[in-house]
């Protein structure tokens, strides 16, 4: 007979204008690794915050039975109390302030004065930082890592609380596959140690690897619970029960696209940290790209490719110490972003939330705030084009929002990674960079987004994609760039390229590289 830590019964939450879960049934049995499945929008992160108190009892209906017992959480903090942690999707930590300042917020570690004591602070978030994997200083700022380290900061938070049942949405939707093994493997450790996990994720190999059930929730409704252990449980069958239909292919195929002229070119590029002085982060790196193409960038992170294209994009990182750029055979200085969206280049950032949109402005707004000048005439916005714009771009990217005077910030993750493409694509660029563009996203949306590239490519653009899944990229790219210690160690034509010889230059040292 099964032990169930976890029973949730006939959950419906409603949103204005939206049902985002509908009669939701979920049972997690004590200490196995339970993955939730579906796309974007599907209810799966609503489903979580109603169990984790984000969501308070009484804003929905339903019951919640943990341990046997009938459970109502008025807040996240009602939840921790009977040992229920959840870790964001979207990160929650404070910028100006340091990383383990931000693992013990909250939970300051003090003196027998009351006051913080910060050799025990420091040296606690160390220990915590070592399991997760995470190699700073405890004292670094977090405006100063990437959003990837800034996830591993996110699961040291958890790690140290008396936590019985974990959940976690994307956990490694930022992290490069030897960061996401490691967290696959603290994830064993939990099950080992009695922890029960619940885990949301897209990335189905993962899923695979490391689940005992999942369930598969569509359209706010539970589709179906699979044992992973029966054979019959393959990832086709997880893509049809989350999509209603099958993908024959994970990448669409890309045929009669001729490859023409050199579109953008790069030659020794070198850029240092924004504020530590000398340190060196991108060193003399160069990648070209043609109409027509794609092209990908490889590396572990740090490597630098977040770094390498936010200061390609108008030199919206670092100190630029030299280099050269070319568009359309043109030398080109750009020294703003403005200046680089008027000369045809575009960055999907990979961090949307502090980058890519304007959370409190509604869809509209946000798809067409980097195109505006094609919408002003003497000084004034046409709203009706605006709105015609922003409902084009929501009906052909399949965007869930009740209405594009909706706020994105209420949208899932996914739909807002929709949108921010949505902004560039309205550009219409020459170039396009797009930097993780599919983290985050379900394999129906990924499908999406791909062919989008190809139809980019079709019509004579270039584009540039920096990716962490090595699979995607070797999925969608022509040529990819491998990047190490901020210099480019490799470039790979799709026909030559395997993930071991990428991996092999993307993990070159920095005397090899040199």
């Amino acid at each position: 007979m099964s032990d169930l830590i976890l029973q949730m019964r006939s959950i419906t939450k409603t949103f204005p204008g939206v049902k985002a879960l509908e009669n939701v049934n979920l049972d997690v049995e004590r200490g196995e690794i339970h993955a939730i499945c579906g796309e974007n929008g599907a209810g799966k992160s609503t489903l979580m915050k109603v169990l984790s108190g984000v969501h308070p009892h009484g804003t929905y209906s339903g019951e919640i039975i943990l341990d046997g017992q009938p459970a109502t959480f008025s807040s996240i903090s009602d939840s921790e109390a009977k040992g229920i942690v959840i870790i964001h999707q979207e990160l929650a930590l404070i910028p100006h302030l340091s990383i383990a300042e931000n693992i013990f917020l909250r939970n300051e570690r003090k003196n027998s004065l009351g006051l913080i004591d910060w050799n025990r602070t420091n040296s606690e978030a160390q220990e915590l930082m070592e399991r997760v994997g995470l190699h700073e200083n405890p004292t670094t700022l977090i405006s100063q890592i990437g959003v990837g380290k800034q996830q591993l900061v996110e699961i040291a938070k958890a790690v140290y609380k008396d936590v019985r049942l974990l959940i976690l949405d994307e956990p490694t939707s930022a992290l490069n596959d030897t960061d996401s093994e490691h967290l696959l493997g603290l994830i064993r450790q939990f099950k080992q140690q009695g922890i029960t996990c619940i885990m949301i994720s897209h990335k189905l190999s993962e899923i695979a690897e490391i689940a005992d059930t999942t369930t598969v929730i569509r359209d706010g409704k539970t589709i179906e619970s699979l044992d992973m252990a029966d054979p019959a449980s393959t990832q086709d069958r997880i893509i049809r029960s989350m999509v209603g239909r099958d993908l024959e292919h994970r990448y669409p195929e890309r045929v009669g696209v001729a490859i023409g002229e050199e579109a953008f070119r790069v030659e020794d590029w070198t850029v240092n940290h924004p504020t530590q002085a000398g340190r060196v982060i991108v060193d003399h790196a160069g990648f070209n790209v043609r109409a027509g193409e794609v092209v990908g960038i490889a590396g572990l992170m740090g490597a630098g490719r977040t770094e390498l294209a936010m200061s390609l994009f108008g030199k919206s990182y670092g100190r630029f110490q030299g280099g050269r750029m070319w568009l359309g055979g043109q030398e080109v200085r750009l020294n703003s972003v403005s200046e680089a969206i008027d000369a045809g280049l575009a960055y999907v950032t990979e961090d949307r939330k502090r980058y890519g949109l304007n959370l409190i402005e509604d869809v509209r707004v946000n798809i067409c705030s980097a195109g505006l000048k094609q919408l002003t005439k003497v000084g004034w916005i046409n709203a009706n084009e605006e709105l015609r714009v922003a409902e084009e771009y929501r009906d052909s990217m399949r965007i869930k929002t009740p209405s594009v005077l909706y706020p994105v910030g209420k949208l899932s993750g996914g739909n807002q990674q929709k949108v921010v493409v949505a902004k560039w694509l309205y550009t219409d660029p020459r170039v396009l960079i797009m930097d993780e563009p599919t983290r985050g996203i379900d394999v129906g949306a990924k499908y999406e987004i791909y062919t989008l590239i190809n139809q980019m490519v079709a019509d004579g653009k270039a584009v540039v994609v920096i990716s962490s899944e090595l699979p995607e990229l070797l999925g969608v790219c022509d040529r990819i760039y491998t990047l190490s210690f901020g210099r480019i160690t490799g470039n790979v034509p799709r026909a030559e390229a395997t993930q071991e010889n990428l991996m092999e230059l993307m993990t070159q040292e920095k005397e090899e590289v040199r």
